[in-house]
């Protein structure tokens, strides 16, 4: 499964809006490999209980989380606070935050303020539900909903 298209790279209308298996099996090498300790946060729906993202938080995300009660992440490709909906005005209202047994992940619970949760739009330029639009199917992606 190469990431790459014919210039040698992935462009985003490639990975987010194609049907070709891109996976990126470097990300977590990548996030080792960042200066900023992050643990991940899968984010869900208070509601519907639907996953919509997987993130990363550092103290100082989570910190923000608690105190503003907005979804906040770490990005790990920009190293600086990510307050979702912030630019976008989809943010994700926290119900609950919580920590997992090996207290080395975080469930954030949430309530959606947007449209959507995810920064990737639809073709009628509507913002996606959720970070998880697509299935594999017979080794390739096609689109869910």
């Amino acid at each position: 499964m190469n990431r790459k298209d014919f210039r040698g790279e992935v462009t985003h209308q490639v990975l987010e809006d194609g049907t070709g298996v891109l996976i990126d099996f470097e990300k977590l090498c990548k996030v080792a490999q960042s200066p900023d300790p992050v643990v991940p946060v899968i984010v869900q729906d208070a509601a519907t209980k639907d996953v919509l993202i997987l993130a990363y938080a550092n103290e100082k995300a989570l910190r923000h989380t608690l105190e503003s009660g907005l979804a906040t992440f770490w990005s790990t490709s920009r190293h600086e606070l990510w307050i979702k909906g912030k630019t976008s005005g989809d943010e994700l209202e926290i119900v609950e935050v919580r920590v997992n047994c090996e207290q080395n992940s975080l469930l954030y619970l949430v309530t959606m303020k947007g449209a959507g949760s995810c920064h990737v739009k639809d073709k009628a330029g509507r913002t996606r539900f959720g970070c998880y639009y697509r299935r594999l199917v017979n080794g390739g992606l096609e689109f869910a909903q």
